[in-house]
């Protein structure tokens, strides 16, 4: 297809999948369309089209002939598929999303005309009940009434699933009240229309509640942020036209309205909205700030570093929304399942209809009457809706607990993990090495030793490297010297760097680099080995002849780090350690921390490799990194994890589940909730099919009624529903996974500032 462009529409009417299967059929048609999907939590369905063939207008159009609404927020070129089941939502730069308002379940009019239908449908029950017979004109009257006032909306959309050839709920509702009326049930047809009303108007309710849970993430950031002009004046503008490097006050109690960088004023800031951090975080000149987190006590003046689009909050937003397109498998597994069983309850429904009066010379009206009881009962909504909304609700719970999921497919198979890999540096410790001391091993002196190391790392920026650099402090430079100029500066990856200084070649290494540069004496590899068994990582320096001496550093692990490892430990999960640091090192702080296993000296290749083994092994490996470095052992486990997101594009791109703040705990708060959610899916599954197997029963033995299958296959609808809207009030045990119930509504600071 030439130039194809992708249109993204939202439906107002886009509730269910028999609206879903009405679109496929009206659209899928068309000349020019090659690809349709649906997002039917958000009312999205996304068109791939030729715009030559098949325009967005006459797409639109064709909405709109099915009696839908479509709102058109989008148009552009496009290089890849939508999304699919197999290929999962690939969303276009040009995209630009419209959040639309909420649409209301039911106007005054609609509401009006539903109680008075109910009010003929309970009339004419009663005059049938009075006059002992349901065959009277006042009875035909009053049902005919109540059915025009209450169900026209379902009859239209029955009668153009009927020339779609649809057999969805709208359909079935239609054949059994016109089969009703045909065998004079007059009052009973009437009662069926008024309550599948009633259930619809529920059901809407509740599914907004699920799209409120995502559309309460768009409205964390304010609209409007106060800009300092540049003759020093603040201006109330809109947040969208905020310029990069633009300086925002924000006075204590408001929400930040972009990300930034502190320049002036010290505050205490609730990040919850983002990280899930339950304890403020102090702010000062420096520190990084993201949009839609709280101001709590002072005030604070930032330099913004990103337009609205291009926020932390708005990166997450986007995220949610996408994840929701993509199909977890009971999903794809339902979808499936209800292509065969509703066609197959139809053909039963047919044949209880026609083989009992034929074979077996029973009354017609009874056996005609039983079968529109199993027309009814086929609907599969229960089962077909329960699924996205259960996925919705725990994503959008994973999100406000700073655990950001990339779709349904993850959350469902999170609780099939065995083993979690973990790296080192930065996710069990704190990623904030120190040199702890040099052992001096030839001629020179522990700040000549350090001065010479410094000078070599200045080049790098590896958290080692930094960590040496910074020990040469103010001090050390006025007491002994400033760095040296290096020449021929290279870093060998995993091992150390190199570089010349004053004509001399330097190496400074890693153990493993210090063996194979010939160095590694006896003496050398005694103090080597004491140090390492502190848990301390070193660092050699020396030339081609001998080493001069060892640095030790030390990276302290999180103090969240072992409740986190005793909660995966709690839930069955193994703990593995992945670090490029020596073995000896990698075993000392996994012994601290309480990890099972602990492999050291590993290349990037070697992490995946690591990885590889152990999905062999296990089957399903979850590993934890920092997004960048460990990206080649995240895309090779079942589900990669990268710890402290917030602000960073290349984790939220890297990872299947981004964790917002730097704690391990949120892997075992994810291994929960999808249990969890798994839990549920499973239940919605189970009380679908079973009130519908008793009402298959009962109507095969003339024991159900019209208005009690609609009853139940609504209630069911409702069961499903409510049971999955549970997932947003999750709340796990203790620990960090109790961040995924915390409030993230604003406290406003009453003091004087």
């Amino acid at each position: 297809m030439p130039n194809p462009s992708r249109t993204s529409f939202e439906v107002r009417e886009l509730d269910c999948a028999a609206e879903e299967q009405v679109l496929r059929k009206a659209i899928g048609t068309m000349p020019g369309v090659s690809d349709l999907a649906f997002d039917v939590m958000n009312r999205r369905m996304i068109v791939e089209h030729d715009p030559e063939r098949a325009t967005a207008e006459a797409i639109a159009a064709r909405v709109r002939s099915v009696g839908m609404t479509p709102v058109v927020p989008n148009e552009g070129p496009i290089g890849t598929k939508a999304p699919t089941e197999s290929n999962g939502p690939v969303w276009p730069e040009v995209e630009r999303r419209v959040q639309l308002p909420a649409v209301p379940i039911a106007s005054k009019r609609e509401m009006v005309l539903l109680g008075t239908s109910g009010v003929l449908a309970f009339a004419a029950e009663v005059v049938a009940w009075s006059s002992a017979s349901e065959h009277t004109w006042p009875v035909l009257l009053l049902s005919a009434a109540a059915v025009l006032l209450g169900g026209l909306p379902t009859l239209r959309k029955g009668l153009i699933a009927l020339r779609t050839f649809t057999l969805n709920i709208n359909f079935l509702m239609t054949i059994a009240v016109v089969g009703a009326f045909a065998i004079g049930e007059y009052p009973e047809a009437a009662m069926v229309v008024f309550l599948f009303a009633v259930a619809e108007v529920i059901e809407k309710y509740s599914l907004e509640r699920a799209r409120n849970a995502v559309r309460a993430l768009m409205e964390m950031a304010p609209e409007t942020a106060f800009v300092k002009q540049p003759d020093g004046s603040w201006r109330e503008t809109p947040a969208g036209d905020a310029p990069v490097g633009a300086v925002v006050r924000v006075r204590p109690g408001e929400r930040l309205p972009l990300d930034g960088v502190v320049v002036a004023g010290e505050s205490a800031v609730n990040q919850a909205p983002i990280t899930g951090e339950s304890v403020p975080v102090d702010k000062a000149e420096g520190s990084q700030v993201f949009a839609g987190t709280i101001n709590e006590s002072g005030v604070l003046e930032f330099k913004v570093t990103g337009g609205k689009d291009q926020t932390t909050l708005a990166r997450i937003i986007r995220t949610v929304q996408e994840a929701q397109a993509v199909r977890a498998p009971t999903q794809r597994f339902v979808d499936r399942f209800a292509r065969v069983y509703t066609p197959t309850v139809v053909i039963l429904a047919i044949l209880v209809a026609l083989v009992p009066p034929l074979l077996f010379q029973q009354p017609w009206m009874r056996w005609v009457y039983e079968a529109l009881v199993l027309l009814v009962i086929a609907c599969p909504c229960a089962l077909v809706i329960s699924t996205p909304v259960t996925v919705v609700s725990g994503l959008a719970s994973a999100a406000r607990g700073g655990i950001l999921v990339k779709g349904g497919v993850y959350l469902e198979e999170g609780r099939r993990l065995r083993v979690i890999a973990v790296d080192k540096t930065g996710t069990i410790t704190e990623g904030k090495p120190r040199v702890q001391g040099v052992a001096a091993l030839d001629s020179l002196d522990a700040d000549a030793i350090l001065r010479l190391a410094a000078s070599i790392d200045a080049g790098s920026d590896h958290p080692v490297a930094r960590a040496v650099t910074a020990a040469w402090t103010r001090e050390k430079v006025e007491a002994v010297g400033p760095l040296f100029p290096v020449q021929q500066f290279t870093s060998v990856t995993g091992k150390g760097v190199t570089g010349w200084i004053n004509g001399t070649a330097y190496f400074l290494g890693n153990h493993r680099y210090a063996h194979e540069r010939g160095v590694c004496t006896p003496a050398v590899e005694s103090v080597l080995e004491e140090l390492e068994a502190k848990g301390q990582t070193v660092i050699v320096l020396a030339n081609e002849r001998a080493a001069f001496g060892v640095i030790a550093v030390a990276d302290a692990p999180r103090e969240s780090s072992i409740e986190a490892v005793r909660q995966l430990h709690a839930m069955g999960l193994r703990t593995v350690m992945l670090s490029g640091d020596n073995q000896r090192t990698a075993e000392a702080i996994a012994k601290t921390v309480g990890i099972d296993d602990a492999r050291g000296e590993l290349l990037p290749e070697n992490k995946v490799a690591a990885v590889k083994q152990l999905n062999d092994r296990w089957g399903h490996v979850g590993m934890v990194g920092d997004g960048v470095n460990d990206a080649p052992a995240l895309a090779e486990a079942s589900i990669g994890f990268a710890m402290g997101a917030a602000g960073t594009d290349t984790a939220l791109e890297v990872a299947d589940v981004a964790l917002m703040r730097d704690d391990l705990g949120g892997v075992a708060a994810f291994f929960q909730l999808s249990r969890r959610t798994a839990r549920v899916l499973r239940q919605n599954i189970a009380v679908a099919l079973g009130i519908k197997a008793v009402f298959f029963i009962l109507a095969l033995v003339g024991l159900a009624t019209l208005w009690m299958a609609v009853v139940a296959d609504m209630g069911a609808s409702l069961l499903v529903v409510g049971n999955g809207l549970r997932l947003l009030r999750y709340k796990s045990g203790k620990g960090p996974a109790a961040l995924l119930a915390r409030s993230t509504r604003p406290r406003r600071d009453t003091r004087q500032t």
